[in-house]
């Protein structure tokens, strides 16, 4: 494929016909006429040699290959319109931007709370944005990179793309504050026989898979996709949850709850923003990396964990 050879407006065009599935409102959308919007159409079935939109009674759906082109055909849009946004330099106190990250809300509770006071008090016109991290994450991290500023993830989970190292962390487990079977320790025996509370996705899969090489099987009673709601499951009763030290510490005073030690060397955690490759140089990503590594040190000089 020869990209020199290509119109990149044809993306835009593409983007809106296959969302709008309708000639008229997608040259609407990106200010094209209807007789232009329709030579777009005609230009984009010669190259993918298909129709894309099929005349199905009085509506268009797409074909096939224009629903698989409908999910990339979003992502390279956004990836343009990162790359083209793209700055030499950056001042913080007078851009206006919003810069997007993926994490758990794990990563937002301890770190995205002081990374958002920061910017608050440093750069007013920034904004920043929140989401929960896909359960696809690992299966495909580029397309998802390539939609966002960054994501909060461990080490351990995703490679391959660059990071910044931000805090380190460790794993505990929480019982009910008065659990009747627990003292000041668990022993391997009280992970084997008590019920688990558990994190649904991905982030903690160093974690599982160490338990799996001890021979521990977690009995999961309720599995959950929030670290935040462990606490409240785990209270008043006879579960048991796993658990980082830093989010332990932040709520174990909200619920009657306790922080007991993993019968076992726990293995480490390192939290990092990971990016796509194409922010590298990217002046406000620059300074967003370079917040989010100077924020991580201060945890990282705070109270251990």
């Amino acid at each position: 494929m020869n990209l020199a050879r290509l119109d990149l407006n044809l993306v835009v065009a593409l983007r809106a016909l296959l969302e709008e599935r309708n000639v008229t409102r997608a040259g609407q959308r990106v200010g094209l006429s209807q007789p232009a919007m329709s030579a777009a159409l005609a230009r984009l079935r010669r190259h993918f040699d298909d129709d894309l939109l099929a005349r199905v009674g009085g509506h268009y759906e797409l074909t096939a290959l224009g629903q698989v082109l409908l999910d990339r055909t979003a992502t390279a849009y956004d990836l343009l319109e990162r790359l083209f946004a793209s700055q030499a330099d950056f001042d913080p106190a007078k851009e206006v931007r919003e810069f997007r990250l993926v994490a758990s809300d794990y990563a937002v509770a301890v770190f995205g709370t002081e990374l958002a006071r920061v910017v608050h008090e440093e750069a007013p016109g920034i904004r920043l944005r929140f989401s929960h991290t896909p359960a696809g994450v690992v299966d495909d991290t580029a397309t998802l990179l390539s939609a966002a500023d960054g994501l909060l993830m461990p080490h351990g989970v995703i490679s391959d793309f660059p990071a910044t190292d931000l805090y380190d962390d460790r794993w505990v487990f929480l019982v009910a504050h008065d659990h009747p079977g627990v003292d000041d320790r668990l022993t391997r025996d009280d992970l084997a026989r008590l019920p688990w509370v558990t994190y649904q996705r991905t982030y903690d899969a160093p974690a599982v898979r160490q338990l799996g090489m001890l021979g521990v099987e977690p009995r999961a009673e309720v599995s959950v996709d929030s670290f935040q709601l462990l606490p409240l499951l785990v209270a008043g009763t006879r579960r048991i949850a796993l658990i980082q030290a830093r989010l332990a510490r932040l709520l174990a005073p909200l619920a009657a709850v306790r922080v007991v030690e993993p019968p076992y060397e726990a293995v480490p955690l390192r939290e990092a923003m990971w990016w796509h490759p194409v922010h590298t140089h990217d002046a406000a990503h620059i300074w967003l990396r370079e917040t989010a590594a100077r924020i991580g040190g201060r945890l990282a000089d705070a109270a251990g964990v």
